[in-house]
């Protein structure tokens, strides 16, 4: 058993001071888990590792006697009595709060903590050479919280919470901090500010309903209440954010945003920054208002939706590398995941690729002018797909779904019962649009593309985009003709690529603003008019697309107008996402 050096007692109103930029390793919503206990004959010790404070249960009993919501043993034990916990990852421990909330007579007297590391599937045992004491025996009150800091420890995989002799506890709180798991595969993007990766929430201007470290933990959550909800607020312009420490400096391309729960309560909108900043730095020097620190805007901002996933390509620089990211929703409501997918530094510029030359499809003229684009000495620029949500296609047009939650529609759908109660229909949500001169018999009408799959797909799953095209004078809908496989389930058998850019100052695409986007069966797309997009393009097998426009019908510019990217100068690649 190593000597402990030192501890302290932490007083409950320095909890933020001491350890707000660690994780609760123990939490059971990181995946922490009891593993073997001595006891639990009045209260089981999985209530230890729970997120929620421990409620009164006062007046209420069960066979075995009074009800708490913690972990009780049975009276008179002749030595002590013990809990193994398996926290929720692996990481270095800097303290710990150990909570008798509730307990009063029958609180545990004495306790004291030890860790274990292990990588084997094996469960450690109650007598495992291994154990290491980090907090000695420390003295408990009644219906108390106690914080205890120690020196940072070694990395522990194992707690043993051991308990003198016998009584009770609420809650058992492990602070400290994750050793990083990033992927094996060092080309692979990664979710840089999940909490197995390191990530953490350093500072939040409100949580008075959920705290904001909740927007980093696994999966999507349970409930409104393991997220992160400020309060209402009643002043104009207010705004509310959250600071994020990825778990390492990392080049960032996109960030899912999830309102999961969150109906009436969603931000109106939300917007990002990001910074790189020394580890040094005073966290003051980040959060305040006007503080030194220039943050980069990587997200301007943008609308968000209820109880959806949100998916945003952010717009940093090429090669820009971040240690932080901040939040900022307006004017204030709830989030419930933010996820921060980049590239490590030293993973994210791979040696330049030679350029296979191919020919550029064929497009007869007149429609058709070259993009001339920036050269980057043979490097490809490689644009992620991702799946297509109504708030991230906005600048380019409408996107065209029903919701099976009707409380996750964009708000302002108009919602009504119809066909005498067995369906829902959705009202206008796209308008039917176009423009052409006086005289040019343009006319609205429904046409069918059968499209073939894409082949040109290389073995890293990209693709290169060759053209963009666009409809000076009329917006064009796109709907599916395949089965629909629900909300926000993509099937690869059924999906299609939408590839947008906004128009240049040279009145050509602005290659800088491209955004590409996995449809599914179950969504049909409008692109506004004038819009530069890439002709529909599907995946995996033919797909059906029934075609809304208003057309002269001549092949002429006027209807469609083309333009070849120069792949001498750039070359753009598709991410598509793994099959």
């Amino acid at each position: 058993m190593l000597d402990v050096l030192s501890h302290s007692v932490i007083p409950f109103e320095a909890f933020a001071d001491q350890f707000s930029a660690t994780t609760e390793l123990s939490s059971v919503a990181l995946g922490g888990q009891i593993i073997n206990v001595s006891d639990e004959f009045f209260a089981e010790a999985f209530h230890l590792l729970l997120v929620e404070p421990a409620p009164s249960m006062k007046g209420q009993f069960g066979p075995k006697g009074a009800l708490y919501s913690g972990w009780e043993t049975r009276r008179h034990n002749p030595t002590y009595d013990w809990c193994i916990i398996k926290l929720g990852t692996s990481g270095s421990i800097v303290g710990f709060d150990i909570d008798t909330s509730n307990f009063n007579g029958n609180e545990a007297p004495q306790v004291s903590v030890e860790i274990l590391h292990t990588d084997q599937k094996e469960e450690p045992l109650v007598h495992d050479s291994r154990w290491s004491e980090v907090l000695p025996k420390v003295n408990l009150g009644p219906d108390s919280r106690h914080l205890f800091k120690i020196p940072q420890s070694t990395t522990a995989s194992h707690v043993k919470l051991n308990m003198y002799p016998d009584g009770g506890i609420a809650r058992f709180r492990v602070y400290g901090h994750v050793v990083p798991v990033f992927p094996s595969d060092v080309s692979k993007p990664f979710d840089m500010a999940h909490v197995f990766a390191g990530g953490v929430v350093v500072y939040t201007s409100d949580q008075h309903f959920g705290v904001g470290s909740n927007l980093i933990l696994p999966g999507r959550g349970k409930h409104m209440g393991d997220g992160w909800e400020t309060k209402r607020s009643r002043q104009k312009g207010h705004k509310d954010y959250a600071i994020i420490k990825l778990g390492a400096p990392g080049a960032l391309e996109y960030v899912e945003l999830d309102t999961l729960h969150f109906k009436g309560n969603f931000p109106e909108s939300c917007e990002l920054h990001a910074i790189h900043a020394s580890d040094h730095l005073p966290i003051e020097e980040l959060y305040k208002d006007g503080g030194s620190q220039e943050w980069t805007q990587i997200l301007p901002r943008t609308k968000l939706g209820p109880h959806r996933q949100h998916y945003f390509q952010l717009e940093s620089v090429a090669g820009q590398l971040y240690t932080h990211v901040k939040i900022t929703i307006h004017p204030d409501g709830g989030l419930k995941r933010v996820r921060v997918i980049g590239r490590r530094a030293a993973d994210h510029f791979p040696e330049a690729e030679p350029l296979q030359l191919t020919e550029t499809p064929s497009i007869s003229p007149p429609a058709v002018a070259a993009l001339d684009m920036p050269s980057t000495s043979g490097l490809a620029t490689i644009v992620p797909v991702l799946p297509l949500t109504p708030e991230a296609f906005a600048p380019f047009g409408h996107v065209v779904q029903a919701y099976g939650d009707l409380d996750a529609a964009p708000r302002g759908t108009r919602i009504t019962a119809a066909n005498f109660g067995t369906a829902h229909k959705f009202h206008k949500l796209a308008p039917i649009l176009s423009s052409y001169p006086p005289g040019s018999n343009a006319a609205p009408g429904l046409s069918v593309y059968r499209c073939k799959p894409l082949e040109n797909v290389a073995a890293d799953r990209t693709t290169e985009l060759t053209a963009f095209e666009r409809h000076p004078y009329t917006n064009q809908a796109f709907i599916p003709m395949g089965k629909g496989t629900g909300e926000g389930i993509v099937d690869p058998a059924d999906s299609y690529l939408v590839v947008v850019t906004k128009n240049g100052e040279d009145d050509k695409p602005d290659v800088a603003t491209i955004r590409a986007f996995l449809a599914t069966s179950a969504q049909g797309i409008v692109y506004g008019a004038g819009v530069w997009h890439q002709p529909m393009t599907v995946l995996n097998k033919p797909l059906d697309l029934t075609c809304v426009e208003t057309q002269i019908g001549d092949g002429s510019a006027a209807d469609c107008e083309i333009v070849a990217l120069d792949r001498t100068k750039q070359v753009i690649k598709l991410q598509l996402p793994s099959v």
